[in-house]
């Protein structure tokens, strides 16, 4: 069985965000991070060499696969900002239609910038998935 390449580490956070070429996206994203601090009262911790996390908890598959995984985090790729808080494509959260601009993958929310979505909305959401995790 292959080895989970996304895993808790000692990188720096600020660093990792320090890299992040796009200066929108990085104040963006320091932005993120401390929404989530707020609304986790947990520091972020690098998952992998592109995720920031927020809390963990352990899954266990049928298959007998497991792992550890953040409860929430995000990550800044290229076209946008992944918001890694448990909301997807089959999500029916009424927040979803006041957020603003943005789309949905399997579990993921896509913002290209903080600007498109309305950051009270997202702060709700993020609080939401935390709980839901725990």
């Amino acid at each position: 069985m292959a080895e989970m390449k996304t895993k808790v580490n000692e990188a720096s956070v600020e660093g990792f965000l320090n890299k992040v070429e796009d200066e929108q996206k990085r104040k963006d994203c320091f932005e993120i991070v401390q929404i989530m601090k707020q609304v986790t009262k947990q520091e972020p911790k690098m998952w992998g060499p592109a995720i920031i996390g927020f809390g963990s908890y352990h899954y266990k598959y049928e298959s007998g696969r497991e792992g550890d995984m953040p409860q929430i985090g995000f990550s800044p790729r290229k076209q946008n900002i992944t918001l890694y808080i448990g909301v997807g494509d089959d999500s029916d959260n009424p927040l979803l239609k006041k957020l603003g601009k943005y789309t949905t993958g399997k579990v993921c929310l896509y913002i290209k910038k903080l600007a498109d979505v309305d950051r009270n909305i997202l702060q709700k959401l993020i609080a939401d998935s935390f709980k839901r995790a725990l």
